[in-house]
């Protein structure tokens, strides 16, 4: 790589066809020793609910489960949905996780409620919400992890003193004008979001002040990554993802699909556009192209850390894939703000 930069896993424990929860949450466990073995910085879990596909709705309950399994790298959530809970009760369970698992827990808050609106008024929160009480619930989890003062009415036990590190997450450039002001790390969701990729950067940077958790910017971004034998090999095993992301925007809730020989005959000419368009910053080749695809968004991007998605239907290339990654990359100096 010309320029390294520490590379991540964000897993969604994917549930495949023909595969049972159990398996996607071993299979989690897996990938996560993986990712620690071959010198990942951190492995965070997505909150998504009510898909056929994910197994990580529970993130703080599957992040107990990582942590028993490795030892030394950072794991957390990318993201929770804040706006599906009260900051009290993530405060509460990622202040249990810190002590569980003292100096390796992140926090990764997203604003968007991360299914749809039937499951969404099924978590109980308030649906009548604005984009304005977003930063207020922001500030009052900081509040809950910070040290307790005598102006505080409610204390976060476990949470309490724990300085959880926070990351806001997102794809617009709320989210980057947000984190910046708020001095947090951000981490952008361009593995399934590009088009704001770039402005999104740039203005987290341009609003960014200092914090007591960050004293300069610091931004991730998210690619898809399928790695293969052969170039085409890893087009074959990218058609899991094209299907899986048809049938969302077709509105079938499926498990994730198998690979298919030709995503041509299973997908229309319009259907495989709209979506090669929108998966544009995948990754997807074998080891020397996937390398120089991550070099390529890494000098176009100046980022800081990659963060990356394995969308590999079989269990077991999905493994090798990551650790073939692992030995791409060069894992710079640890951030100061850990």
């Amino acid at each position: 790589m010309s320029q390294p930069v520490p590379f991540s896993v964000l897993d969604l424990a994917h549930i495949g066809q023909n595969q049972t929860t159990q398996h996607a949450i071993a299979q989690t466990h897996k990938m996560a020793q993986c990712a620690e073995a071959s010198g990942f910085e951190r492995f965070w879990l997505a909150e998504h609910h009510g898909m056929r596909g994910v197994a990580s709705a529970a993130t703080a309950v599957m992040l107990a489960g990582v942590g028993n399994v490795t030892s030394k790298i950072r794991i957390g959530s990318g993201g929770v949905m804040l706006p599906n809970h009260s900051p009290l009760v993530i405060a509460e369970q990622f202040g249990t996780l810190a002590a569980m698992f003292p100096g390796r827990i992140d926090l990764g808050l997203g604003r968007a409620p991360g299914t749809d609106m039937a499951t969404a008024k099924a978590l109980r929160r308030n649906l009548q919400a604005s984009v304005e009480d977003y930063p207020a619930d922001v500030a009052q989890l900081q509040a809950y992890l910070q040290d307790e003062n005598n102006s505080m009415n409610v204390i976060a036990i476990p949470g309490a003193g724990s300085h959880v590190p926070l990351w806001l997450l997102g794809s617009s450039l709320y989210s980057a004008q947000l984190a910046g002001k708020l001095g947090l790390p951000y981490s952008f969701a361009s593995h399934f979001a590009p088009e704001a990729l770039h402005d999104a950067i740039r203005i987290y940077k341009m609003n960014f002040t200092a914090s007591a958790q960050l004293s300069e910017p610091y931004v991730s971004a998210g690619v898809m990554a399928v790695v293969g034998d052969t170039d085409e090999h890893a087009q074959y095993l990218f058609s899991s993802v094209q299907q899986q992301f048809a049938n969302l925007r077709r509105g079938s809730n499926e498990p994730m699909p198998a690979p298919v020989d030709s995503i041509e005959a299973k997908l229309q000419e319009h259907e495989l556009a709209a979506i090669n368009h929108t998966l544009r910053y995948a990754v997807v080749g074998d080891e020397q192209t996937v390398e120089q695809q991550l070099s390529d968004f890494v000098a176009a991007t100046d980022i800081d850390e990659v963060i990356l998605s394995v969308p590999i239907y079989d269990p077991t290339l999905c493994l090798d894939a990551v650790s073939k990654i692992g030995s791409m990359t060069q894992v710079k100096a640890v951030p100061s703000w850990r």
